[in-house]
């Protein structure tokens, strides 16, 4: 499959990279590498890196600007999303030629040609296998870009790590003198208004009896400490290995969109066949959701807390 993906690009001038809502290093990462080396070897080409913008990953390039209606010359490729709900471009209808790189649980079919494993650490990591497979070159900033995915999704290989994982990040490292505290400093530094947030999520994070842990954060609060909707779940993976939580969540109000955005973890209980539920989806172990009201929020929050008590009874 990664072969026939690779046949597709090299058909296509026109070549549009998309990935899910609600950004994360691993999906700029998969994209953005997935840019750069295709105009390493392709320079020729035209290759657009779409989607919505975030201050807080500023360290990656700036995103493009993409409004064509005719796009019937032109490969679209969606990295690291399951379903078509979630790619984050406005005119996904108008693109007849589609390609799918994703390493989360299949939801829907959208793509011609579709590479899944849901054993990879993360959409970064199948570029790169990609990247392998064809024998494809690429530079050092191309590298940079795995690593950030990779590390990212991973949370510095705490999860979804493989020995294969560890073989192919060294093998980035050695090859391309990634220089590891620069960029860790980029994926980790953070402002010490977010530090104070964190005290207030730690401090007024409610606890069930069945073992779910979350808090509601309001747009007052986000103003009040100079945050915004997705700083929360930003924060989401500190909050693991705590005794007492099987699984938790950060819920924060999303005034611009009119939502609300969970970001869910997991130690045991499955998370995912309920986030997607709710306009999401994500792994059995982490996931996330985006409903409209309080009402929906109060339903998913009961649907979480049932199946860590199913989980709790069937242990």
């Amino acid at each position: 499959m990664l072969k026939s993906i690779y046949e597709e690009i090299k058909k296509y001038d026109n070549i549009v990279i998309a990935r899910h809502i609600g950004v994360d290093p691993d999906a700029l990462g998969s994209q953005f590498a997935l840019k750069t080396a295709i105009l390493y070897n392709f320079p020729n080409k035209k290759v657009y890196a779409v989607g919505s913008k975030s201050a807080r990953y500023n360290y990656f390039p700036k995103l493009d600007k993409y409004e064509r209606i005719d796009n019937s010359d032109t490969l679209l490729i969606v990295v690291d999303t399951p379903d078509k709900k979630r790619v984050d471009i406005s005119n996904f209808d108008t693109f007849p030629n589609v390609c799918k790189i994703d390493h989360h649980p299949f939801i829907d079919k959208f793509g011609s040609l579709e590479y899944i494993d849901i054993n990879s650490s993360s959409a970064s990591e199948l570029v790169l296998r990609f990247f392998k497979e064809n024998n494809i070159d690429f530079l050092k900033d191309t590298a940079e870009y795995l690593y950030y995915g990779i590390v990212s999704d991973t949370n510095r290989f705490l999860f979804n790590t493989t020995s294969e994982t560890f073989r192919i990040v060294s093998d980035l490292v050695f090859r391309y003198h990634i220089d590891i505290e620069k960029l860790y400093k980029n994926l980790y530094a953070r402002p010490f208004s977010e530090v104070r947030f964190q005290g207030y999520i730690s401090e007024n994070m409610k606890l069930t009896e069945n073992g779910f842990a979350y808090i509601i954060i309001s747009n007052d609060v986000l103003l009040k400490y100079g945050v915004d909707s997705s700083s929360a779940g930003n924060m989401v993976n500190n909050y693991n290995n705590i005794d007492e939580v099987l699984a938790w969540a950060t819920i924060s109000e999303d005034v611009k969109n009119n939502q609300y955005k969970f970001n869910i973890r997991s130690r045991g209980p499955i998370i995912n066949n309920v986030a997607e539920r709710y306009n999401g989806g994500g792994h059995a172990m982490a996931s996330g959701a985006r409903v409209n009201t309080m009402d929906e929020v109060e339903l998913l929050i009961n649907d979480l807390d049932n199946v860590c008590r199913i989980y709790r009874e069937e242990e």
